[in-house]
Parts: C-alpha cells; structure tokens; sequence
C-alpha cells in the first residue's frame, strides 16, 4: 500500500519559513521527501542556515529566497524557481504574517498597511501565482494560515483579523474556481501556539488564553504542520474549500 503522506517527488514552497510555524512546516515537508522552495522578508543568514540545515538533516534540495510577500514579485519568483528548477509546483504555503495589535482609534496606517498586505495581499499573490504553474500540470495543494482570530475576532486586533478573515474568504473563493484544474485550497486557522508572538504576553494574559482552551494546553508549531501535512498530501485528494481550526478546542 503506497504511503499517503508521503511526498517525496513533490516541490513545495514556504512562506514566511525561518521561523516558528513556517520553518516547522518545512521540516515536516522535508522529513516527508519534499522538494522545497523557502522564503522569508529578512535575515538572509537565518534563512541560509535553516536551508543548509535541512538539507543536511533530509538529504532533500532546499532554496531560500528572500523577499516581502506583500509585494507581487516575491511570489512570483518563487514560483518562478519552482518552474525553473523543477518545471512543477504541488504544495504552496501562505504561511507568512505579522501580528500589529491596536485598538481602534490608535492603530497607525502604516500598521494598517503592513498588516493587510503580508497577511492578505500576499497570500492573493501566493494564490494567484501557484494556480498559474499549477494549472500547467496535475493540479497542486495551496494552503493559506489564518487565525482564531480571523473567525471570531478580538478585542484590539481589528486590523489583524480583518487580514485574517479576507484570507478565508480567498480560500473558499478560490477553491471554488480551482476545484475543476484539481488545485485544492484550504485553510488552517491555529488558536493559541506557542511562537515568538506568544513569548511577548505577560503572564496574566498568557494564563486567561490558556484557560480558554478545552485541552488547556498551548498549540506548538508542529501541531499546524502536522495539519498542514495533511493538506499537502495525497490523504486529501478530496479535501478543499475547508477551514481546519487547529486550536485545542478554544471554540468548542
């Protein structure tokens, strides 16, 4: 019997992959026989490292490429490395995002902008690019991250789940429209993980969040992954338009 999460002969690209959620997606990709493609906005040497790093560990090819995904050339490049390379593209990943907190009447429009376009701008860009080199083969996996918050929002994070609800909204647009070239689109919405944006709570927030969750445990980013694995591989041939709420069961 031929192993469904396998994916070795498959490309995949990463946004947003030097750190936490990204860079563990990565290593479960290339722990699985991935071919990947890497990005992140900044820190060219982080980047280089954790490349050179799973390659070592994987024995799988692994290219970083810098560049601010809010801007359409970045996706673009990417996928232009995927057909460069490999002349094929099977997973992409909206992973990349920024987490500005503000309330209403404080937040600067520049917190605006960067929110909107890293964490919706992007992943249309991500979208509209992938589907173009997917359409060229067998079809592929896009999966975008969302949040909690972008299905249920939060007091002093208008802007963060307005970017963060626009990108489920793509999803099931998309998913709609790509369904018939077999492209598949989902979305993760993780609840409370344990990232570096988590690390910067006080204490007494950190326990409230807790508290909220049914299995009264943080998420790790390995947790996504494992998600995230799923929707790459071909245990969801027929998954798509699906929003997978990965949050221990806050909204339970």
């Amino acid at each position: 019997m031929p192993d469904l999460l396998s994916l070795a002969g498959k490309v995949a690209i990463i946004t947003g992959a030097a750190r936490g959620i990204g860079s563990a997606i990565a290593e479960n990709f290339a722990a699985r026989g991935a071919s990947l493609i890497l990005n992140a906005r900044s820190d060219g040497e982080r980047l280089d490292a954790y490349c050179s790093e799973l390659k070592s560990s994987f024995n799988v090819p692994v290219v970083g490429i810098l560049g601010d995904i809010s801007k359409a050339e970045t996706s673009s490049a990417l996928v232009a490395s995927a057909f460069s390379n490999y002349r094929r593209l099977d997973i992409y990943v909206n992973n990349a995002g920024v987490l500005l907190d503000g309330l209403i009447g404080m937040v600067p429009q520049s917190d605006i902008d960067e929110s909107i376009g890293v964490n919706l701008i992007g992943v249309l860009h991500g979208i509209q690019s992938a589907a173009r080199l997917m359409k060229r083969g067998d079809g592929g996996s896009i999966i975008n991250i969302s949040s909690i918050i972008g299905r249920v929002g939060n007091q002093g994070q208008m802007v963060y789940a307005s970017s963060k609800a626009g990108v489920i909204g793509a999803t099931l647009s998309a998913a709609k429209e790509l369904a018939p070239a077999n492209i598949r689109v989902n979305v993760i919405a993780p609840g409370f993980i344990d990232t570096d944006m988590v690390k910067q709570l006080p204490t007494a927030k950190f326990d409230e969040r807790i508290a909220s969750i049914a299995m009264q445990r943080i998420g790790s980013p390995d947790d996504i992954a494992n998600a995230a694995l799923f929707l790459g591989s071909d245990l969801s041939t027929y998954v798509t338009g699906q929003v997978l709420g990965v949050d221990g069961g806050m909204l339970v």
